[in-house]
């Protein structure tokens, strides 16, 4: 099973403040961890929304909104994407990772990706 783990943003991440030096050996060695173990498969920080952009659909019509956006508690500032047993192993493993925020609340969301086989025969690729 794959999942993805999303760390959530903060206004420090939002303000493009970078990691710490420690912040950063800590995820470097945490991310060892999960490479030693086989269930990296990939993992990134992302730039702050002030760089970004949305798409909003409505009908045939496309607009662009260019960030920042407001709402921090819901924009990503990084994610992890594993392969695991289960749910349980991703949770295990979540908990064992350093404070992505540290002094502030952070938080990280674990996720299932669908795979091919979860939309059934008809949308298998042969």
């Amino acid at each position: 099973m794959r999942f993805m783990i999303i760390v959530k943003a903060s206004q420090d991440s939002e303000a493009g403040v970078l990691p710490s030096e420690e912040l950063m050996t800590a995820m470097g060695n945490f991310n060892e961890e999960l490479a030693k173990a086989g269930i990296l498969i990939d993992c990134d920080g992302l730039q702050p929304s002030s760089k970004g952009a949305r798409v909003r659909f409505s009908g045939d019509k496309r607009t662009v909104i260019d960030g920042p956006f407001a709402e921090t508690k819901e924009l990503i500032a990084g994610y992890w994407l594993w392969q695991v047993k289960s749910k349980q192993e991703a949770i295990e493993w979540v908990k064992r990772c350093p404070n992505p925020m540290p002094g502030s609340d952070a938080e990280i969301e674990i996720r299932q990706v669908y795979e091919a086989e979860d939309f059934g025969a008809c949308h298998r690729q042969t």
